[in-house]
C-alpha cells in the first residue's frame, strides 16, 4: 500500500508562484510514475506532470515552461514537488498527487493512488 500526504496550495495572484509537494509512505519503491493531476469546476480531471522513477518529466501542454516537477528519494518517503510559476486563473482547481506501482504476481498489475486533493486558486 501507499500513502500520499500532499502540502502547499491556497491563493495567489496572476504572475505569482506556489510550489506543492507530496509525500510518498509505504510500499514506495515500485512507484512510476508519480505526479499530479487536476480539477477545476465543471471540468474533467487533467494531467499536470508526472515524473518517472528515472526523473524524466511529462508536462501538460498548458503548463509547460511555467510548472517544474522534481522528486526527492530519502529514506522511508518518496516526495515529488511542483513548482509553479507565472500562474494564471486557469490554473485554478484542485490538485491531486497521483502515484503507481506495477508488480509481478504472476501477472503484470498496476495499482493506483490519489492524495486528498489541495486547493490552489489564482486571481486576476
Amino acid at each position: 500500500q501507499v500513502e500520499l500526504v500532499e502540502f502547499g496550495g491556497g491563493l495567489v495572484q496572476a504572475g505569482g508562484s506556489l510550489i506543492l509537494s507530496c509525500a510518498a509512505s509505504g510500499t514506495i519503491f515500485t512507484i512510476n510514475p508519480m505526479g499530479w493531476y487536476r480539477q477545476a469546476p465543471g471540468n474533467q480531471r487533467e494531467l499536470v506532470a508526472l515524473i518517472d522513477g528515472n526523473g524524466g518529466p511529462t508536462y501538460a501542454e498548458s503548463v509547460k515552461g511555467r510548472f517544474s516537477i522534481s522528486q526527492d528519494n530519502a529514506n522511508t518517503k518518496k516526495t515529488v514537488y511542483l513548482q509553479m510559476n507565472s500562474l494564471e486563473p486557469e490554473d485554478t482547481a484542485v490538485y491531486c498527487c497521483n502515484a503507481r506501482r506495477t508488480v509481478f504476481d504472476g501477472a503484470w498489475e498496476t495499482f493506483g493512488y490519489w492524495g486528498q486533493g489541495t486547493q490552489v486558486t489564482v486571481s486576476s
